[in-house]
């Protein structure tokens, strides 16, 4: 094979793989790699400010793909700033292939400027992080990096491109990276082990995060709850795992405070946990929350959380879809008539319980936001993706905007604030026929706000909602719970809570941006705003104050 210039060779072998979109803010020492992008067909560099929010747009864009996104960041000060937003991905195990440039390995030995150790600062929030050293392993370790990325349990990676090795010439082979099937199904006897745990349980409970998602096995997880009458609860969730209708869906269990979860399964004898790690709350339970006695098996493709903080009867590492399917089929023969019956008068209860409250309409106290989430719901039928970081308002958003289907709901996870927006943005370049809304709090928002910019610049018509308390309410909230336990009597929260002043203008700040943007102040306002936003050609932000 001919031998060309690595930085073009490179390029090759991101297509081979299907990394075809590049999302990333330039630097000197990637300036010849650029160069390349720039020249490269069938290629696109999707440009942002500051590179927090180019990490969040590429993980909105693959979360909404399902597949690898591909991230360029700018040496050590560029990775130094994506690393809280590379967090988000890591704990939501969201594939990023990132890259990163240095100046050179003929530098190493000066220590000069913006020299640092980018495969050590990229370790703790990565799957895998690597330095090509060699010119002629440049395309085998992006190979192996995408490989790694998208292996359960997938996550992002890291690749440091010195710039000389990236200018040498290259004749490595450009080929597709190899993937590892995952759908592996337990034994037959594993299974059966399984099932006779949890039919001989009375009150089962199903504890559920993304791998049900991730190995798309939402109907099979329902059927398995449904034999057994199980109330499920989201744990370490952030997508569609059930859809919000189904009558044993109880929502989330929370990931603050370890007291709520164990009250949640207190009284459960059989426990059921996929795709998930149990419990990821800040404050967590350091006994386990299971009752004595309790049988609790757990099903992940991810074999380090099986029993990573509390013991289980029996733990199998295979792919949910297969094994919740296996499962179904020996509970079907192994339950008792007695137990079918009572799982189905659970069922029956939930499904009426579910009936009278879906009779009546969404919550709506006539405040602005109350207003345009109803009208929003009215306007879409529902038929939207929406993006959700609003926090303290994200339960009145989902009960006008539930999450039925697979892909049409993304929350925010991993703890650290400002992926709303820039996910937004990424789901919609992802999702070009869909109607996207992502929605934010005024303090979350501020952190990756130029999201806006790259929206306008590169034409991605996402939609944006400032849910505007003027304040961190959030930690308003959990503050006074610690109040609470330590029996502090409630006084004025900190001021570092608090975002009243100055004021800040968001849709303002989103015109100055590119993006369309009004405020809405009162209830009559949030009807129009909702056609305004609609109707207009391109990004649009929504001040909503509550």
């Amino acid at each position: 094979m001919e031998a060309t210039p690595g930085r073009e060779r490179l390029i090759e072998q991101f297509k081979a793989d299907g990394l075809k979109v590049m999302f990333g803010n330039p630097g000197t020492v990637e300036q010849g790699f650029l160069d390349a992008v720039d020249a490269a067909e069938d290629f696109r560099y999707v440009l942002a400010l500051q590179e927090t929010v180019a990490a969040g747009i590429a993980d909105g864009y693959a979360r909404a793909t399902g597949g690898a996104a591909l991230l360029q960041l700018h040496s050590g000060v560029g990775l130094g700033n994506g690393i809280g937003m590379l967090y988000q991905s890591l704990r939501g195990h969201t594939p990023l292939v990132v890259v990163a440039g240095d100046a050179g390995v003929r530098y190493d030995a000066m220590d000069a400027q913006m020299a640092s150790d980018l495969v050590a600062m990229a370790r703790p929030v990565t799957k895998y992080a690597t330095r090509v050293t060699d010119p002629r392993s440049v395309l085998r370790t992006v190979r192996r990096a995408v490989k790694i990325a998208l292996t359960p349990p997938r996550g992002p990676v890291f690749v440091a491109l010195p710039m000389d090795v990236l200018d040498e010439l290259n004749s490595e082979p450009v080929l597709p990276a190899t993937v590892p099937l995952t759908d592996v199904a337990p034994s037959p006897a594993s299974v059966g082990r399984a099932a006779a745990l949890l039919a001989s349980a009375e009150r089962s409970v199903v504890l559920v995060g993304d791998g049900v998602a991730l190995s798309g096995a939402q109907r099979e997880l329902a059927a398995v709850a449904e034999l057994l009458g199980a109330d499920v609860y989201e744990v370490d969730s952030s997508e569609v795992n059930i859809a919000a209708s189904h009558p044993l869906r109880r929502g989330q269990t929370g990931h603050m405070f370890g007291p709520h979860s164990k009250e949640l399964v207190a009284d459960a004898d059989g426990v059921l946990i996929v795709g998930t790690y149990v419990f990821p709350e800040v404050f967590p339970e350091l006994e386990s929350p299971f009752r004595a006695g309790a049988k609790v098996v757990h099903i992940d493709l991810n074999a380090y959380e099986i029993a990573k903080n509390h013991p289980v009867d029996l733990g199998l590492a295979a792919d949910p879809r297969q094994a919740l399917r296996a499962l179904a089929g020996v509970l079907e023969r192994q339950l008792t008539p007695q137990r079918r019956a009572a799982a189905a008068a659970r069922l029956d209860a939930r499904t009426r319980e579910r009936a009278r409250s879906a009779g009546a309409p969404a919550e709506d106290d006539g405040t602005p936001m109350a207003v345009f989430l109803r009208t929003l719901a009215e306007r879409t039928g529902g038929d939207l993706i929406v993006f959700d970081e609003a926090l303290t308002t994200s339960p009145l958003v989902t009960r006008h905007l539930p999450a039925e289907r697979p892909g049409d709901y993304h929350l925010t996870r991993g703890g650290s604030l400002g992926v709303g927006f820039p996910g937004a943005v990424g789901a919609k370049l992802a999702r070009p026929d869909r109607l996207v809304v992502g929605f934010a709090g005024d303090g979350g928002s501020m952190y990756t706000y130029q999201a806006l910019w790259t929206a306008a610049r590169h034409g991605i018509d996402a939609k944006f909602v400032v849910c505007n308390n003027r304040k961190y309410r959030l930690l308003d909230d959990n503050i006074a719970q610690y109040w609470r336990e330590r029996d502090i009597p409630e006084h004025g929260f900190p001021g570092s809570f608090d975002l009243s002043h100055p004021e800040i203008d968001f849709a303002g700040l989103a015109r100055s941006l590119g993006a369309g943007g009004m405020r809405v102040e009162k209830p009559d306002e949030a009807v129009a705003a909702v056609g305004r936003m609609l109707s207009h050609p391109g990004p649009f932000l929504v001040d909503v104050q509550i």
